[in-house]
């Protein structure tokens, strides 16, 4: 596309790193028309780092116990975010609260995906608390980050089917998947300016993509 300049993002991970794979893999096929500039993580010994590295992505690894305030580490993660170009930060299994000045920072350009239909099931044991209240629907959630958790504005949202045999496990690997086929969709949105956030309205809800 003559005069397109692909849009560069963070990737933030704690984990495993399998939205991220999902991500680098939609990029490297040119789904996602945008380019990850660094990927940031509060683990450095995480596996989702080593998808990065085998991609040859940049990567920023901390250790919050060996800074003296959150605030401090932030700063950091900011400078690096900057240096290499991110106009958005993607969170990807990045367990770690943001605070209000980072947020601030970004505003309006922080996007992560939930383990569940928000407003439901908010919080970090989502697929546990589904199954536990005999929920016969759950999903995914991509949303904004605003100073809440799981709070932000939503932008799109998958729904999965909670069968009578599911276990935590296997329901877990059923909203992966579906995690994995729209995160990169939505990601490409903002890449080509199709999502936009004013005040706490969303713009472009797709709540079954």
């Amino acid at each position: 596309m003559s005069g397109f300049k692909k849009k560069i993002f963070a990737v933030f991970v704690s984990g495993i790193g399998s939205n991220l794979q999902a991500i680098i893999d939609a990029v490297e096929n040119g789904i996602i028309k945008g380019k990850i500039g660094i990927v940031v993580s509060d683990k450095p010994n995480c596996k989702a780092l080593e998808c990065s590295r085998l991609a040859n992505i940049k990567t920023f690894a901390f250790e919050p116990k060996k800074f003296s305030s959150r605030k401090e580490y932030e700063i950091l993660i900011a400078d690096e975010c900057e240096k290499a170009g991110c106009e958005f930060i993607v969170l990807a299994g990045y367990m770690r609260l943001l605070s209000p000045w980072f947020v601030a920072q970004y505003k309006n350009r922080i996007i992560n995906i939930h383990p569940s239909l928000l407003p439901n099931f908010p919080g970090t044991h989502a697929i546990q608390d589904a199954i536990e209240a005999g929920a016969k629907m759950t999903g995914c959630t991509v949303h904004f980050v605003d100073e809440g958790i799981d709070t932000g504005s939503i932008i799109a949202q998958r729904e999965v089917v909670i069968s009578n045999d599911d276990d935590l496990d296997s329901l877990t690997e059923k909203i992966h998947l579906a995690e994995h086929e729209l995160y990169p969709k939505i990601v490409n949105l903002l890449c080509c300016n199709k999502i936009e956030k004013r005040q706490l309205q969303t713009l472009a809800c797709v709540r079954k993509f």
